[in-house]
């Protein structure tokens, strides 16, 4: 993947630095250096800790999430190391603190760190890690605010994509078009990354395109077709066909004839009457800028009264010059009906002049789309080919947020748990192995999480799984197929070999045929069906044990 310009976006180890250059060492809460000089202060910040970085509920009333944010973390710990200013800066807003904890800051970096991920680009779920972080706990207590930064909008984002992907079908191409809703320079570069892991097609973000070799499409405004006023705008109406053999000098006459022809023509004769000629004009200039990828905004005056007609003129123009027009995008009113008499405008055309294919030209549409809009279509029925999504899309207007959490589940070889009254809240203690079991039909059944030290589950052996807080929920499961999750992406001092990070591309392929995987009833809008996510017995007598020897007894007076 494509990263910044130059020998300085490459830091620790050969990995490029992050994206963002703001994303440092003091992208963080002032709490984790807080904890960090307390943890330096009582001679435990070199105690060895894990974290598991977990979401506790699907986001956007579903019950599946896409893993995103996992290539810029492990960027940020290759590149961890504080500068003098940045000591310098946390010197003037904490300085009742030793000069020594400055020195140790500065001192430090991520090479003790390890870090064991799900792959991204895979369908997950809650309570499982998504990463479990090892190493110093001063050190790793100061990657819980970046890490989970970078992953929650990636995954949220991500998954929004691929929602948008289920409900539009695998046929159709999906546009990402909100950079310029997003929220900031980093929201948009961010959606239109993530918005492609998750499914999408193409972004209208250049620079997007640039970063991470995205393919980007864009044509043109209302804007520009309100500009024109006449063909007598256009100053060199000249055109070379495709192959050289020919020019015509007059594109716009060329054009014009062709209008005329529709307009008389047997099966559209009354259909439509004047088009407006500043939109014929406009059409006209884009067509001699881009023959090859003509594809025209058609709703700026009247979609099926100026817009369409205008568009099959220029387009069989370009026709006569070897040349093949992409097609129309809609942007206003009823996508359902203006798409289908555009399909059949364009089907009479085909048939009247017998261009071959013209009948299937593309067909876009835009306009404040989002997944219910485009369930709305389907059921509807439309002839639409692409969708271009915005707003909806990038802002994950439907949910905020995925809510990610960091906790601590082992220090010292000691296993740790967060309690609460909210069951949802109560982390699963110890350092974990995690392994999806498939069956008999491909499809996984159940996510299990396991003690380190436990044996995995085997192929073809009956297994319990149980549920990791309520008793009554278990399950046998004789698995076909055991697919450990964790890898290991950054091994820090350990011997363990370290995971290539794939290309954007290929996360977007692992991403689709992971969602492939799944059961659809899982994958549905409407109540789709839980997916399961286990302890194995040990570790659920463990955790029992642990809330009982944690939770203090009360007293009745």
């Amino acid at each position: 993947m494509a990263a910044a310009n130059g020998d300085a976006s490459h830091g620790g180890g050969g990995v490029p630095r992050p994206t963002n250059p703001m994303v440092t060492p003091l992208l963080t809460d002032l709490y984790q250096f807080t904890m960090a000089y307390a943890y330096w202060k009582a001679g435990k910040h070199l105690d060895r800790a894990v974290f598991d970085l977990y979401f506790r509920k699907n986001p956007f009333g579903g019950e599946f999430t896409i893993f995103g944010g996992l290539e810029e973390c492990i960027r940020f710990i290759a590149n961890f190391k504080f500068t003098e200013d940045e000591t310098k800066f946390l010197q003037s807003v904490m300085p009742t603190c030793e000069d020594g904890f400055f020195e140790y800051l500065r001192s430090i970096d991520c090479s003790d760190v390890e870090v064991y991920a799900i792959p991204e680009g895979y369908v997950v779920f809650p309570k499982v890690p998504l990463m479990r972080i090892e190493g110093p706990v001063a050190v790793v207590q100061l990657l819980e605010t970046p890490f989970l930064n970078l992953v929650n909008y990636a995954s949220l984002v991500t998954t929004n994509a691929a929602r948008h992907r289920l409900v539009a079908g695998k046929s159709k191409n999906l546009l990402e078009f909100g950079l310029r809703r997003a929220q900031g320079p980093d929201g948009g570069i961010s959606a239109s990354r993530y918005c492609y892991m998750g499914g999408f097609d193409a972004t209208s973000n250049v620079a997007a395109g640039r970063l991470f070799g995205i393919p980007i499409r864009g044509t043109h405004s209302h804007a520009f077709v309100s500009s024109f006023m006449g063909l007598d705008d256009i100053t060199d109406k000249a055109l070379s066909s495709s192959d050289g053999s020919k020019k015509c000098e007059d594109f716009g006459s060329l054009v014009q004839n062709w209008l005329i022809r529709i307009q008389e023509s047997s099966s559209l004769h009354g259909t439509f009457g004047e088009t407006n000629q500043s939109e014929l004009a406009a059409f006209t200039s884009y067509a001699l800028a881009f023959p090859n990828s003509f594809l025209a905004l058609v709703d700026t005056y009247d979609v099926t009264r100026s817009g369409v007609p205008n568009f099959c003129a220029v387009a069989l123009a370009l026709n006569d010059m070897g040349y093949k027009a992409v097609g129309i995008r809609l942007d206003s009113g009823d996508l359902a009906y203006l798409s289908i008499e555009s399909r059949k405008f364009f089907r009479a055309i085909e048939k009247e002049f017998e261009v071959v294919g013209f009948g299937k030209t593309s067909i876009t549409a835009s306009n404040d789309l989002n997944e219910e809009t485009i369930d709305a279509l389907n059921k509807q029925g439309h002839e639409v080919d692409a969708f271009g999504i915005g707003t909806y899309l990038v802002t994950c207007y439907a949910q905020a947020a995925l809510g990610c959490v960091f906790k601590l589940v082992e220090i010292n070889k000691q296993p740790r748990i967060k309690l609460s009254e909210d069951v949802t809240k109560v982390s699963i203690p110890c350092k974990k192995k995690c392994y999806r079991l498939y069956g008999k039909e491909g499809y996984p059944l159940v996510d299990i999480m396991t003690g380190e030290d436990e044996p995995g589950p085997k192929i073809g052996e009956r297994l319990l799984c149980r549920h990791p807080f309520n008793e009554s929920k278990r399950a046998y499961v004789v698995p076909q197929h055991v697919e450990e999750l964790l890898r290991c992406y950054w091994p820090g001092t350990s011997s363990n070999p370290r995971e290539v990070l794939p290309s954007i591309q290929e996360i977007r392929t692992r991403c689709i045929h992971h969602l492939d995987r799944m059961r659809p009833d899982h994958m549905r809008r409407l109540n789709p069906t839980p997916y399961k996510v286990s302890v194995s017995t040990k570790l659920y007598d463990f955790i029992h044990f642990l809330w009982l020897n944690e939770a203090p007894v009360g007293e009745l007076q």
